[in-house]
C-alpha cells in the first residue's frame, strides 16, 4: 500500500461534492468522513476500543498540546502515538495554530513565531514546513491550510498558492470561529474552485450535523470538530430531527433509546430515561454513553452521505436533512460559547489550570 493516496469514487453533478477513499499506512479512509477530537492523545471519556466499535477510522490529535504534555521525547520512546495511546488507525495530527487565535493572551507574535499577519508570511510557514519533511524523510503526509481570514480575495490567492504547493491534502483554516454561516459558505463558494481535484479537503473545527452536510455540498471531504462530544458532555444529544437535551424532563420515564433508528451501543442497551438519570445526576458513565452517541451519529451520518453521492441522489438527501433537523438556535449556541469562556475565565481566577498550556507555576 503506498504512504498515502487518494482517489475520488464518486461525484456530484449537481453540486462540488464527492465520495473518495484515503489510502494510509495506518488504514482506509471513506470520505466524507468525520474525525473525532482526540486533543490529548483520548477521545474524552471514550476508549479507543469503542471509537473502532462505532466504526471511527481516523481520530485527530494535537502537536500543540502533546508537545508540553506529556513531550515528544516521552511518545518517541514509547514507539510513537499509535503505540503509546492504544490506537491502530489513522490518526490526523493538528499543528496547534488555531491556539494562536484562542489562546490570545498567552501568545507572542514574532516572524519566528506562528502567527503571521502578512498572508505571504503564511505561505512562507508552508514552505519551510515541506522543507522540513524533505530533510526527515518522513512519511507522514502534510496537508497545507488555506487561510485569508473574511477576504474572499485573500482565500482565493491562498487557495491557489497553497493548492500548488506539493501537499498530499489541503485543509482550510481560519473559519468556523464564531462567524455567522452565511460567511463560511460564502468563503468555501471562493475556495472550493481554486483547490485541485485530486487531494483530500479537510474544513477545521466544523462538526454539527447540518453543516457537515452543507460543507460537503460545498466540495469539502473531512471534518473534525470536538462539539459532538462537547455537547454530549453538557446533555445535548443528536437525533435526525435536531439535537435535544436530555436532561428535560420529558426524557424522565421514556423507555425507549435516546433515538429508535440508532445503532449506537448506547441506544442498543439504555432506555432514555437512565440515560437522562445519569446526566440529571453527572454520573461518569453519562459522559461515555452521550459521546458513544454523538460519535456514531456523526459516522452514520457521514455514511449516509457518502451513499447517496454514490447513488447519485445527494441533492435529494441534503434538501430532505436539511428540512427534518432542526439545528440549535443560534441564541443557545451563543449562550453555550459565553458559560464555557465564563467557566475558563473563572478558573483562569481562581488560579486553576485551564488547559494544559496554563498550568500554575510550582510554589
Amino acid at each position: 500500500m503506498p504512504s498515502f493516496s487518494f482517489t475520488i469514487d464518486a461525484e456530484c453533478p449537481e453540486t462540488w461534492a464527492r465520495a473518495g477513499t484515503i489510502a494510509t499506512p495506518h488504514g482506509v479512509i471513506q470520505t466524507p468522513i468525520f474525525m473525532p477530537v482526540g486533543t490529548q492523545a483520548t477521545v474524552k471519556s471514550v476508549a479507543p476500543e469503542e471509537l473502532h466499535e462505532v466504526g471511527v477510522t481516523i481520530i485527530l490529535a494535537n502537536t500543540y498540546h502533546l508537545m508540553l504534555r506529556p513531550g515528544s521525547q516521552l511518545i518517541s520512546d514509547f514507539g510513537g502515538l499509535h503505540a503509546f495511546m492504544h490506537w491502530n488507525g489513522p490518526i490526523l495530527t493538528d499543528s496547534g495554530g488555531f491556539q494562536v487565535f484562542s489562546m490570545g493572551h498567552l501568545r507572542k507574535l514574532s516572524e519566528e513565531g506562528a502567527a503571521f499577519k502578512s498572508h505571504l508570511g503564511t505561505h512562507r510557514w508552508a514552505e519551510r514546513t515541506l522543507a522540513v519533511k524533505d530533510r526527515y524523510r518522513t512519511e507522514q503526509a502534510l496537508f497545507g491550510i488555506v487561510q485569508g481570514a473574511f477576504e474572499p480575495e485573500l482565500r482565493r490567492y491562498s487557495a491557489h498558492v497553497i493548492g500548488n504547493m506539493p501537499f498530499a491534502g489541503i485543509a482550510v483554516g481560519g473559519l468556523s470561529v464564531g462567524e455567522p454561516k452565511a460567511v463560511l459558505w460564502e468563503m468555501l463558494r471562493h475556495i472550493t474552485p481554486e483547490l485541485p481535484k485530486d487531494k483530500p479537503r479537510h474544513l477545521l473545527g466544523v462538526g454539527s450535523p447540518e453543516d457537515f452536510v452543507t460543507a460537503v455540498s460545498l466540495g469539502m471531504d473531512m471534518f473534525d470538530c470536538a462539539l459532538p462530544t462537547r455537547v454530549a458532555r453538557h446533555g445535548g444529544l443528536f437525533t435526525r430531527h435536531g439535537r435535544v437535551n436530555i436532561t428535560a424532563a420529558r426524557f424522565r420515564v421514556e423507555r425507549g433509546p435516546i433515538e429508535a433508528e440508532c445503532d449506537c451501543y448506547t441506544c442498543r442497551n439504555y432506555s432514555a430515561a437512565y440515560v437522562h438519570h445519569l446526566a440529571r445526576t453527572e454520573e461518569q458513565l453519562y459522559y461515555r454513553l452521550g459521546s458513544i452517541h454523538n460519535i456514531r451519529y456523526m459516522l452514520r451520518l457521514a455514511s449516509q452521505v457518502r451513499a447517496a453521492i454514490c447513488a447519485g441522489t445527494f441533492p435529494a438527501f441534503r434538501d430532505t436533512f436539511l428540512a427534518d433537523y432542526t439545528p440549535a438556535p443560534e441564541e443557545v449556541r451563543e449562550e453555550q460559547r459565553e458559560k464555557w469562556k465564563m467557566a475558563r475565565r473563572a478558573n483562569r481566577a481562581l488560579g486553576r489550570p485551564t488547559s494544559v498550556y496554563e498550568q500554575r507555576k510550582p510554589r
